[in-house]
């Protein structure tokens, strides 16, 4: 959301919280603070991510005082939350010698205090009277990076949820060209109920694996499958079996890219080179194709499957246009012949020799759409 309707010094600040901040901080909504002039935004509410989900926090600067430091309003769910009591063993001089020109100041300011809502959420946990939960604790408080957080409500029983970071491989530099800035992050999401004491055994945790966006480039932490959790299992023996697994699955996501690469240029003979091509994760490519004098685009979706799945095809026509002036293209075609046991020249073969007769369908179907408009 832009920050558009700010005081310059406001807008400053929440920028740079914006667009430097190590997690993806968002804002949610903006308003104003003054009934007198409603157009100058001086409010908003900021989305921070925490234990694989978000707290919502209410910014409160004031625009007839945009020198002063911003109140920060908290969910109404963390009423207990008091990082800057006097009970508290820290003061926080960011608020003590606030400088509002300093644009850091917010972001240093969000993340002090979610350094203290995560010691505050790790505390309620710790508090929760569960024997079991104590010592899955235990185990697991020397892993780096490890949140948790204690939810209840009116209508659903109390849970402890776990975000454990998994794996430290460099994916990133295992990947020639990959543009991330960094290894994308992959968490355990682990589900505690708590135990009522009348339970004699308690049930295995919900368990999900969840991943930063940039990995579904080459890998689908979807389709990853789960070491089975047995009986008096605890994380602490869990997760190496499933970083074990977790770093198989990766490196044979990592040794298909080369095999959609192979693909890719076994297109070649048949179409000539690429208009374009995915070069790092061989992920998409678009070949020209013709019949007679009629001429089209083949668009390649490959799959992270591959070639258990087959690509997914769409054609575009270079020559026909709907009445709003966009080309006509095609629906998604994936059923046509195919075998993942099939060498890479048969696949594109294959490819060709079906292209030939849906060529004519589709040059048909372009001519009846144009007539049709």
């Amino acid at each position: 959301m832009a920050s558009g309707g700010l005081p310059p010094l406001i807008a400053a600040q929440l920028n740079y919280l914006l667009n430097h901040h190590s997690l993806d901080v968002k804002v949610e909504q903006m308003w104003s603070g003054n009934k007198y002039d409603p157009g100058v935004l001086d409010r908003f509410t900021i989305a921070i991510p925490f234990c694989l989900d978000v707290v919502k926090w209410d910014v409160m600067y004031n625009a007839d005082s945009p020198m002063s430091a911003p109140d920060i309003i908290f969910g109404p769910e963390d009423e207990s939350f008091h990082p800057f009591s006097a009970k508290s063993p820290k003061n926080c001089s960011l608020l003590d010698d606030w400088n509002s020109r300093d644009p850091t100041r917010l972001m240093a300011l969000i993340q002090e205090l979610r350094d203290r809502y995560v010691d505050y959420q790790r505390k309620r946990v710790g508090d929760v009277d569960d024997a079991r939960l104590n010592f899955e604790i235990s185990t697991i408080v020397f892993r780096e990076g490890i949140e948790m957080a204690l939810s209840s409500g009116a209508e659903k029983p109390e849970e402890v949820k776990f975000a454990v970071p998994i794996t430290d491989m460099k994916i990133d530099r295992m990947v020639p060209g990959c543009p991330w800035r960094g290894p994308p992050k992959i968490y355990l999401q682990v589900i505690y109920p708590v135990g009522k004491k009348h339970v004699t055994a308690p049930s295995a945790p919900r368990l999900k694996l969840v991943s930063s966006s940039e990995l579904k480039s080459f890998f689908s932490i979807e389709d990853v499958k789960l070491p089975p959790w047995s009986d008096g299992m605890c994380m602490a023996e869990y997760l190496p079996h499933l970083e074990e697994s977790l770093e198989k699955q990766i490196l044979e996501a990592v040794s298909l890219i080369d095999v959609r690469r192979r693909f890719i240029e076994a297109l070649v003979p048949q179409f000539g080179w690429p208009l374009e091509a995915d070069p790092v994760f061989c992920r998409k490519a678009t070949f020209l194709a013709g019949s007679g004098v009629f001429t089209f685009l083949v668009h390649f979706m490959i799959s992270t499957q591959f070639p258990k799945q087959q690509p997914a095809l769409i054609l575009h026509s270079c020559q026909h246009l709907t009445s709003q002036g966009v080309p006509i293209k095609s629906s998604l075609m994936t059923d046509y012949p195919w075998s993942p046991r099939w060498e890479t020249p048969q696949m594109a073969e294959r490819i060709c020799e079906f292209l030939v007769d849906e060529a004519l369908n589709f040059k048909r179907h372009c001519n009846e759409s144009q007539l049709q408009h």
